[in-house]
């Protein structure tokens, strides 16, 4: 008997038809199509609790670093900055996780670079910056036929419908406009997903983060990955030391695509 979560798979009058034989394939059509997915990043217990620990360690020297009511201030208290500067490996480890490459080579064209890393903590019972209606590309109101930006958020810990998953709109990176209150009330879904999971996004589907109603934050790193004619949020190269990075995570991290300070310096680059 067919129903709704066991759909048909014969079909009839098809010509052509899209194949996948493997996680990755499936991850690549569903955000291609609906704009978003989970993949599972493939990390033991072992090492999702060592980053558990970076997290804690790396919020408290930036908190150190900059203040909490500076921090509040600018509405930052919930979110580390560049969180791989602070000399905990664990981050650019992560943003450099071989298979994640794999799915963001295939869904980015040519080149790519990261973006930005942000650890983004969602306080209980409480509203926060990410919590609203937004683009990884905020501002901007246009479609293109392949994604120029990937968003992979790192769940640290379990997303559910308690602690405030993300919420996106199927299939809105599709569509120039904000879509109205009534379309959002129908077409909002909320994306559980287990500790250790990415959920990748094209930067151009609508999400918000949810309502926080348990006594225990829930906390993520998030990555936005983007073609290299954007701009870093932060300059990666000048932050990072090459010494121990291989050419292709060079490249990813931004260091064939700094500014010429020069015409003599843009020559070098040719």
């Amino acid at each position: 008997m067919t129903t709704k979560n066991n759909p048909p798979q014969s079909a009839y009058g098809i010509l052509e038809r899209v194949v996948t034989t493997t996680h990755a394939d499936e991850v690549v059509e569903q955000v291609q199509n609906v704009g978003y997915a989970i993949f599972e990043a493939g990390l033991s217990e072992e090492q999702l609790d060592g980053l558990r620990v970076s997290f804690q360690k790396t919020r408290e020297l930036y908190i150190d670093t900059f203040g909490a009511e500076f921090l509040k201030k600018l509405d930052e208290y919930h979110t580390i900055r560049a969180p791989m500067f602070y000399g905990d490996s664990a981050f650019l480890g992560l943003a450099l996780n071989r298979d994640l490459m794999t799915i963001v080579g295939r869904l980015i064209k040519g080149k790519f670079i990261l973006n930005q890393q942000n650890c983004l903590i969602n306080p209980p019972n409480k509203d926060y910056n990410q919590g609203a209606w937004h683009r990884d590309l905020p501002y901007q109101h246009f479609v293109s036929s392949s994604p120029l930006a990937i968003n992979a958020l790192f769940c640290i810990d379990d997303f559910t419908t308690s602690n405030g998953a993300t919420y996106v709109l199927p299939a809105s990176h599709k569509s120039e406009e904000f879509p109205s209150p009534s379309y959002i009330k129908n077409n909002a879904i909320q994306i559980s997903a287990k500790a250790g999971s990415f959920i990748i996004l094209d930067c151009m589907t609508f999400h918000s983060g949810g309502f926080n109603s348990t006594p225990i934050e829930r906390r993520a790193i998030n990555h936005v990955f983007t073609i290299p004619y954007f701009k870093q949020q932060i300059n990666i190269p000048a932050n990072l030391n090459p010494e121990n990075l291989d050419d292709i995570e060079k490249q990813i991290l931004g260091f064939n695509y700094t500014e010429p300070k020069s015409v003599t310096d843009y020559f070098s680059t040719r």
